[in-house]
């Protein structure tokens, strides 16, 4: 789940996007984390690491210099998400929050928008490890989200 996207004519998804718009969607994304009710919870109140993190791995998924690997060693992503309740609800949130990252963050590109949200779409199903409240049959581990 952690393998970098493939190359495509352009270069990777990460020369595609480029460094500087990378970190403006990270900055972005984490602005409406820590406004979302579902997962504001979940995080800390400073998401300044957190944002590092993210930016670091986002770096060597999409094909760039692997940064997460270097600092943190491997990814394992399921593994360290695994202390916090992650439910389809708030796979979807997460979701909604890239989506709306994306489209404030003029330097990326509509393509490379839609292909990045579509490998996180993946990573966020991937991430589900607790059932909603109430366990409806519909709402269970591993289920695929979408951002409807």
């Amino acid at each position: 789940m952690t393998a970098p996207l493939q190359l495509s004519a352009g270069g990777s998804l990460y020369e595609r996007i480029g460094p500087e718009a990378l970190s403006a969607l990270v900055t972005r994304f984490y602005m409406l984390v820590a406004q979302d009710p579902d997962l504001a919870p979940i995080f800390p109140n400073d998401l300044t690491l957190t944002a590092e993190k993210q930016l670091a791995f986002l770096t060597g998924f999409l094909g760039g210099p692997p940064l997460y690997h270097r600092t943190y060693g491997p990814p394992r992503l399921r593994a360290r998400h695994l202390p916090h309740a992650i439910t389809p609800t708030r796979g979807r949130a997460w979701l909604a929050c890239m989506a709306r990252a994306l489209r404030d963050t003029p330097q990326i590109g509509e393509a490379e928008a839609r292909e990045l949200h579509s490998a996180l779409t993946r990573v966020a199903a991937h991430m589900v490890n607790t059932a909603e409240e109430g366990g409806s049959q519909n709402t269970g581990v591993g289920q695929l989200l979408s951002i409807d």
